[in-house]
Formats: structure tokens, C-alpha cells, sequence
């Protein structure tokens, strides 16, 4: 006789096999595992970073199929840009010029095929993110110190993911070589979009000092993801995820003391759910959660919650606007030009 409780315990385990990708959730714990046990093992804090840059090459390399060629020129891309927007952040407008590039870059590699929109984000949201993150209440002695550990240390996190792709590649000898799919014929409005939320939402970071500002320009380039139905569609995602992942991370922060293992696995969670979840709003909220519980663990919570809600919503806005003007200047342009034709020029 089969127990009450197997009804409710199948239920949970389609949901979670619905949820969670499980095949690349293992190979993220297997890229990013061993950097977490090097911050241990070390105590050096940039090796949690580089966790992010381990999942930003991995992401591209399983959804495309990329060969280790493929993914060691996709690294030195993060590894550039990075280092170019780190060099740049002392020269407030440089550095708000060379982030709107970033994001137009991010989105203009799709006139070659659109999948590699794909391949453009994840060039753009580590290289952001480390830029401001290494920077963020250091002196630039430390901030220096911190990247020089990241980019010396990175070469472990492309080995580790070519060595992912490898094992998959022998273990599958028969799949297709990468397709980027068919060039995008409008390439340039999602990409002016993206240039424009970017840039106003890092002018707005570097001209009021904004906490963790990176969330801002993220948030910004996150939303462009087509017309502005689908945009806003996904700042509502973004929004929900937000309100509700933020407030119970640090709910459950409450409850446990500073600890710094307890630090390093929350950011390990949050840096899994990149990749892990099928749902982009499940993943975004899980996200916000690990970020505030590792907050709580650090000792450094207050004022989060209120910090990264409006942050998500201000760079989303950013993107909806930019969209929205972006959208009836080239209605505009098109009707000048005397019609549907000319958009493809």
C-alpha cells in the first residue's frame, strides 16, 4: 500500500524536474565548485567573482554548442571589456561612454546570427558587473588588488569549462557544429535600446554614487529583449522576483549569524541560479534571495532590500523607455523612407 504522503512527494518532484534543469546545474557546480573551495582554501574574495565568469562562459558554450576555440575567444571578450571598464571607472564619462558601447556590442553581434545574442550578454553583464563590483567601498589600491587576482586567476575558470565542453564533445561526437541561426535584419533598434537604457542608467550610477549600481545598468540592458510589450513583460519579472526574493533572503538572515561559509554558499546559490531554473522569474527570485542571505551572512544587510528593489526597477525603466523611443523614431524613419523596405537597410 502505497503511503499519503507519495501523492504530494511525486507532485514536488515533477515540479522540481520542471523547474530545475538538472543537467546544467551539475555542470555549473562542476565549473564553479571548485572556485568556492579555493576561497576557502586561499580566503581570497575575488575567487567568489570568478564564479560569475565561470557561468557567464559556460551559459553560451551548452546553449550553443560551443567548441573550446569558441568559448577561449568568448573568455578573452569578458576578460577585455572587463578590464577596459575597470581602467575607465576613475573617468566618470569614459566610463559611462565605454558601458553604453558594451551593451550596443552586446546586442549589434546578432546582424551574424541571432543566437548570439546569447553569446553578447554574457560578455556584457560579467565584464559590468566586476567592473563596478571590485570598486564598490575600496580604496583603488584594494580594487586593483582585487581585479589583478581575478583577471591572473581567470585562465581556471575557462580550463574548467573547456574542460566541461570537451567531455561533452567525446561523449557526443555526432552534435551539430554551432549555428547562430539567421542574421537579425533590425539589429540596430534593439542594440540603440540597449546603448541608451545603458548609458542613462550609468550616468545616473556615477552622477549620484549609487550602491551596488551595476544592478542598475544590468537591469537596464536585462529588459531590451524585443518590442516594448516583451520588455515590459520582463521587468515585471524582474520586478516580482525583486519584492519577493529580497525580503525572504533577509528573513531568513535574521536567523543565522555572520558566517563566512555561510557567505561563500549563498553566493554559490545565487550564481547557479544563472543557469539552473527553466523559469527566468523563478531564477531571478531565487537570485535575489541568495543575494540578500548573503548580505545577512556578511553583515551587511541593511538597506538592501530597499537598495536592489529599486535598482531593478529603475534600470528596467531605463530600458522601457529607451525602448519606447527607440520604437517611434524608427516608426517615424520608416514612414519617411515611404515604408516597410527601408527598416532592413
Amino acid at each position: 500500500m502505497s503511503s499519503p504522503t507519495s501523492p504530494p512527494a511525486a507532485s514536488l518532484r515533477d515540479v522540481l524536474f520542471r523547474e530545475i534543469k538538472a543537467s546544467e546545474l551539475v555542470r555549473a557546480l562542476i565549473v564553479v565548485g571548485p572556485l568556492v573551495a579555493a576561497y576557502f582554501l586561499f580566503r581570497e574574495a575575488a575567487l567568489l567573482n570568478l564564479g560569475l565568469v565561470a557561468v557567464s562562459l559556460l551559459i553560451p558554450a551548452l546553449k550553443l554548442h560551443l567548441a573550446p576555440r569558441a568559448v577561449a575567444l568568448h573568455y578573452l571578450a569578458i576578460v577585455v571589456t572587463f578590464i577596459t571598464l575597470f581602467l575607465a571607472a576613475p573617468v566618470k564619462p569614459l566610463f559611462v561612454a565605454l558601458t553604453a558601447l558594451a551593451g550596443f556590442l552586446a546586442v549589434a553581434v546578432t546582424r551574424h546570427g541571432n543566437a548570439l545574442r546569447t553569446l553578447g550578454n554574457w560578455v556584457f553583464i560579467p565584464a559590468v558587473y566586476l567592473a563596478c563590483e571590485v570598486r564598490e567601498g575600496v580604496s583603488a589600491s584594494e580594487a586593483l588588488h582585487h581585479a589583478a587576482v581575478i583577471v591572473a586567476s581567470s585562465p581556471i575558470a575557462l580550463a574548467l569549462v573547456c574542460g566541461v565542453q570537451i567531455h561533452d564533445l567525446r561523449r557526443h561526437p555526432d552534435h551539430a557544429p554551432p549555428s547562430y541561426g539567421p542574421a537579425a535584419a533590425e539589429w540596430f533598434l534593439p542594440a540603440a535600446a540597449t546603448a541608451m537604457a545603458v548609458f542613462a542608467a550609468a550616468a545616473l550610477v556615477e552622477a549620484l554614487h549609487l550602491a551596488q549600481g551595476q544592478w542598475v545598468m544590468w537591469s537596464a540592458a536585462s529588459v531590451v529583449v524585443g518590442d516594448l510589450a516583451a520588455s515590459t513583460g520582463k521587468l515585471k519579472q524582474r520586478a516580482i522576483g525583486a519584492f519577493v526574493g529580497v525580503p525572504l533572503g533577509l528573513l531568513a538572515g535574521v536567523a543565522l549569524p555572520e558566517s563566512r561559509a555561510g557567505y561563500a554558499l549563498a553566493v554559490l546559490g545565487a550564481t547557479l541560479t544563472l543557469i539552473a531554473f527553466s523559469r527566468y522569474v523563478v531564477g531571478f527570485g531565487l537570485r535575489c534571495f541568495f543575494i540578500a542571505l548573503a548580505a545577512s551572512f556578511a553583515g551587511g544587510a541593511s538597506g538592501i532590500a530597499e537598495e536592489r528593489v529599486v535598482n531593478v526597477i529603475t534600470g528596467g525603466t531605463f530600458g522601457l523607455i529607451a525602448v519606447g523611443l527607440t520604437e517611434i523614431v524608427w516608426r517615424r524613419v520608416r514612414q519617411k523612407g515611404g515604408g516597410p523596405s527601408q527598416a532592413s537597410s
